[in-house]
């Protein structure tokens, strides 16, 4: 399917929508996983990039290929960095060889690791050869990407003296960090986080252990793009937690001023279509950069402007975020500015040019992000089947709400 063009008929919605479990939580727990094997896990994600840490971890092979999975690529490199007597290759698709790796593998060596860059310094493909590490304090950034950080973490308690881990710098993404230290205190792991610093106390062995997947809040982020876009909304989700682990639950508070109500009752997440929102919104996603796409298009679809900043950690996705939604955005007639780490749209002025091929650049945030206009003119999305790394059932969800796909 190279292309897929979007429309809805009535722009009217009302349904329930089951999301996959949180592809953050499930390759964290499949980490740890493999370090506790009692460890049951329940409602995993069924994404892409939980498929890849998957199969990284069960594979026998020298060589993984991880693909797009930026998120296994950190994850595996520290998992097999400490797997004692292991040889892998670590590599990934050409995107993925284009983004830096460096901060997390000094990191590891400061542990006493081997990893040796096959191709470009500083960059995917490794040759990985675990070995017991021999020093258990660690000095990293913490601007660059909490996944590094939370690397580090996971494979914290099989070390012989735990991890003692200083951050420096302004840390990015402090809820996905949070995720991390809280998923681990589940299962019993005595972990500190105070200021810059982080401590986790080796555990040895683990008493047999459930832990229930909360439903993706990133994948629900379209969702409360449709509700802000259509006429009318009534749409529920599930299965969604008062006491979320998700930095994206931020959502809540952000899509109240763009006119959605949104409520959290016996595990499901309603949503609604609300009063008329802000004329500008301004916010700062240091905390949850993932949603920053889908934000600025339904600023756009409802014709306000927004400010964002946090965003720093964009440019090295699976694409430069940043410029692609210059890009794309432009194309149907936004007013935008980008910097290093903010956007800035001005409110809609004219009407949106309808009929344009909005390009993904192997991003599935950016189709899913831009699906929802198709509420107000037809739109094409090229490359549709790139939202199988994060959410497989998409536009099956779409055609359930009404939309007409060609």
């Amino acid at each position: 399917m190279k292309q897929i063009t979007i429309s809805h008929p009535v722009a009217r919605l009302n349904g329930r929508l089951s999301i996959t479990g949180s592809k953050s939580e499930s390759n964290r727990l499949l980490v740890l996983q493999s370090l506790y094997p009692e460890l049951q896990i329940h409602n995993l994600s069924n994404s892409d990039d939980t498929q890849a840490m998957q199969n990284g971890l069960s594979s026998n092979a020298s060589i993984i290929d991880i693909g797009h999975a930026g998120t296994t690529m950190r994850f595996l490199t520290a998992f097999f960095a400490s797997q004692e007597g292991v040889e892998k290759v670590l590599t990934g698709s050409k995107r993925m060889q284009e983004r830096p790796i460096s901060v997390l593998v000094d990191a590891l060596r400061q542990l006493g690791a081997d990893i040796s860059y096959e191709k470009n310094e500083g960059y995917p493909p490794l040759r990985i050869r675990g070995k017991k590490f021999t020093n258990h304090q660690v000095t990293l950034a913490a601007n660059v990407s909490s996944q590094y950080i939370s690397a580090l973490l996971l494979i914290a308690p099989k070390l012989t003296n735990g991890l003692h881990l200083t951050l420096e710098g302004k840390i990015t993404s402090v809820p996905y960090i949070e995720m991390t230290c809280a998923l681990m205190r589940q299962l019993g792991v005595d972990v500190v986080f105070e200021g810059q610093d982080i401590r986790v106390a080796p555990l040895g062995n683990l008493v047999s252990k459930e832990v229930w997947v909360e439903s993706d809040w990133s994948s629900a982020s379209y969702s409360f793009g449709l509700a802000a876009l259509a006429k009318d909304a009534n749409l529920s989700l599930t299965t969604y937690k008062s006491d979320s682990l998700q930095g994206d639950r931020v959502l809540v508070d952000i899509y109240r001023q763009l006119g959605v109500s949104a409520g959290l009752g016996e595990n499901q997440l309603a949503l609604s279509k609300s009063a008329d929102g802000v004329n500008e919104l301004v916010c700062d996603l240091a905390n949850a950069p993932d949603i920053a796409q889908t934000i600025a298009v339904s600023c756009f679809g409802i014709g306000v402007g927004c400010h964002l900043t946090g965003l720093h950690t964009l440019k090295i996705k699976e694409t430069d975020r940043l410029l692609a939604l210059q890009t794309e955005l432009s194309k149907l007639g936004a007013d935008i500015d980008v910097t290093d780490n903010s956007l800035h749209l001005k409110p809609r002025l004219g009407a949106i040019v309808p009929n344009v091929a909005i390009d993904t650049y192997h991003d599935h945030r950016m189709a899913m992000a831009f699906a929802p206009l198709g509420l107000l003119v037809p739109i094409t999305i090229n490359d549709p089947e790139v939202v199988s790394k994060s959410y497989p059932g998409f536009w099956s969800d779409f055609e359930d709400l009404g939309f007409v796909l060609n």
